[in-house]
């Protein structure tokens, strides 16, 4: 998965100087992350809809001695999110990583009777904004030496079942939008992939599976470390799906996540719900 190309960085602090945007940051899996990050080095943008969230995620990069930047956005505000990129360059002059995490579940309900205001917000947050961030965010990731894009999806996109069809319609957008734009910077210095994360111990998962248990789900910060694979300048993948963890069958009334990348390698099996 990767190559040593790079000149090597501490051990213990591979994303050292790194410049990293993560979404959806103020609890859960992009919490996790954003946690990580700052221990393996990097500077990390944290976006969000709420203030108190981003600060208490701020509060954890800081008691592990990183630096954060905060970002209070709602990323159904589209035209807003086009700023980001301008802002980001004037501050930092680049952007190194980019992790697109933040995403909604949506109802569980017929297809015929989704609302189409509540369909629309699935699809504005899960797909158009990582669109807009792709857009904004391709010519900083350029302007590093090594790029590096990940996005969070969810075997719902491949494995499909009644109910989950907002956010399995939108996370299967999400895969085929990342995958062409993979292909598209394939001799760029960008790399784009995606994770899927597996049961999470989340509020979006206790949503999804109010009757589970908890000991089937694992804590965020047990698969923070692929994050780091994913975002290290060696890393020769592109436009693959890597699934987090080997993880117990979801519950017969929902989707359970598991999937393969794009080349038939079965990374372990796992459930999309961050």
């Amino acid at each position: 998965m990767t190559e040593n190309t790079q000149p090597a960085a501490p051990a213990d602090r591979p994303l050292e100087g790194r410049i990293a945007l993560i979404t959806g940051a103020s609890r859960g899996l992009g919490a996790a992350v954003a946690e990580r990050y700052a221990m393996a080095g990097a500077h990390v943008i944290l976006l969000a809809r709420t203030v108190g969230g981003l600060e208490e995620t701020d509060d954890r990069v800081k008691a592990v001695g990183g630096t954060a930047t905060l970002v209070p956005h709602d990323l159904a505000d589209l035209d807003k999110l086009d700023s980001l990129g301008q802002q980001i360059y004037e501050r930092f002059g680049r952007l190194d990583i980019l992790v697109g995490n933040a995403g909604l579940l949506g109802n569980i309900s017929p297809m015929s009777q989704q609302k189409p205001r509540d369909w629309d917000r699935v699809m504005t947050v899960n797909v158009s904004a990582n669109q807009r961030l792709i857009r904004n965010c391709e010519p900083l990731l350029k302007l590093s030496t090594a790029g590096r894009a990940i996005f969070v999806t969810s075997r719902a996109a491949r494995r499909i079942r009644g109910y989950w069809g907002a956010y399995a319609t939108s996370k299967a957008a999400l895969e085929a939008m990342v995958k062409t734009w993979a292909m598209e910077i394939e001799n760029s210095r960008i790399r784009a992939n995606l994770v899927d994360p597996g049961a999470l111990r989340t509020r979006m998962r206790a949503t999804a599976y109010p009757g589970e248990e908890k000991d089937l789900q694992t804590p965020p910060e047990a698969i923070a470390e692929l994050f780091v694979d994913l975002a290290l300048p060696g890393l020769t993948a592109n436009g693959e799906i890597f699934v987090a963890q080997t993880a117990p069958q979801a519950p017969a009334h929902g989707p359970d996540h598991h999937g393969h990348d794009h080349h038939g390698h079965d990374h372990g099996p796992g459930c999309g719900c961050h």
